[in-house]
């Protein structure tokens, strides 16, 4: 159990987070194997997730200061426990944002965002998620020069040496998560489909659905860079600031037929509502909902709506009388990501179908965190994916 290259084995660099708005990059202690189920991992590449600005910005009660965050990494195995017969050191390995064990019940019904093994049973929580927070494991996370991974024997993908790091990183989380929400629109060739957020995961959400054989498929979202950025791979772009109404538009688009399928990637901080700010603010509903309420809006009668977007508390006035009026189906929740792993690989070619190469915007070493997390967070600089370099 030696690492390939220790260094002073005593501390790293990585993004810490300090308060509201306010995230660092630190001297850490280094990862030490704790269980023999461990791993330690040298981070080559590190993805800012659109989920680790609701950290940034909102669920600040529920972090200590201190906290390592992030949770899309990718590297090399640097040692293993005595229990992870599957890796040895050297090997190149995407690191899945939650921790499953493989062999629980959960994990047997491929249910491993649920693995009964991690899973934070006194919150009433999921399975334990990288750099997220004390209700899922307070984990530290992958934003960082080295990681360890709990439950090694199962989670890290092994990937092939030679192509850049982005051709796998998004095995991490972007693409399992945008391929599970596909899978659960029930996305049948030749339908409509519409993608509310054109964040990474509504970009792929849309790639995916057109793979798969989607009609159409029409995404919703006001930044100019991420229309233009979904209008390169097929996808007609709806930009919400220049309509009234949205459900409107979308029925003026489909001749009043609305969606077969419906996918929210956008989730609790929507902008676009006054009222919901309002309410936010008050505390009357913890998250912002204007663009579930669309998405709800723009699924037909018998369609299925599919929430990849992440909800933090409860939804006060639930319109569940529409829902049952119009006979939707509704499907959610984390990303299996092991589950999608043997679908996705062999798409990640030098064919590109999915346009992986075409969704990174920003490349920085992970000393510009805090700069990385401040122009996406605001969306400046044209940024939609924002991936560190330790």
């Amino acid at each position: 159990m030696v690492r390939a290259d220790p260094g002073n084995g005593r501390q790293m660099r990585a993004v810490v987070w300090h308060g509201k708005g306010d995230v660092r990059v630190d001297t850490v202690d280094d990862p030490k194997i704790e269980e023999p189920t461990d791993a330690i991992v040298r981070i080559t590449s590190t993805a800012i997730c659109g989920s680790d600005l609701h950290l940034y910005t909102k669920l600040w009660p529920v972090l200590d200061e201190g906290d390592i965050i992030g949770h899309e990494p990718m590297g090399i195995v640097e040692e293993v426990g005595p229990g992870v017969p599957n890796l040895t050191v050297g090997d190149r390995v995407v690191v899945p944002f939650n921790i499953s064990c493989g062999w629980c019940d959960q994990c047997s019904d491929q249910l491993y965002s649920q693995c009964s093994t991690t899973q934070n049973k006194s919150l009433r929580k999921g399975a334990s998620l990288f750099g997220y927070t004390k209700l899922y494991g307070h984990v530290p996370g992958g934003q960082a020069e080295f990681l360890r991974v709990p439950q090694a024997h199962f989670g890290p993908i092994k990937v092939p040496t030679g192509p850049p790091d982005h051709r796998y990183l998004f095995l991490s989380d972007v693409l399992p998560t945008a391929w599970q929400a596909v899978e659960y629109a029930g996305v049948v060739p030749g339908q409509t489909v519409a993608v509310f957020g054109l964040g990474p995961i509504g970009q792929m959400c849309a790639r995916v659905a057109l793979h798969k054989g989607a009609g159409r498929v029409i995404g919703v979202d006001k930044v100019p860079e991420r229309l233009a950025m979904a209008g390169r791979h097929g996808v007609e772009p709806l930009d919400f600031s220049d309509v009234k109404d949205v459900t409107d538009a979308m029925f003026e688009l489909t001749d009043g037929a609305l969606c077969h399928a419906v996918i929210d990637a956008v989730g609790m901080e929507a902008s676009g509502s006054f009222v919901d700010s309002v309410l936010q603010a008050t505390k009357v509903q913890p998250d912002k909902l204007v663009a579930l309420h669309q998405a709800m809006g723009c699924v037909r009668r018998g369609g299925t709506l599919s929430i990849s977007g992440v909800y933090g508390g409860p939804f006060p006035m639930f319109p569940l009388g529409d829902l049952f009026d119009k006979q939707v189906t509704l499907r959610m929740g984390q990303a299996n990501v092991r589950r999608w792993v043997d679908d996705i690989m062999p798409m990640l070619n030098d064919d590109d179908p999915l346009g992986v190469d075409d969704l990174i915007t920003h490349e920085l070493p992970l000393e510009q965190a805090p700069y990385a997390y401040e122009i996406f967070q605001k969306k400046e600089d044209g940024c939609v994916k924002v991936v560190l370099e330790p």
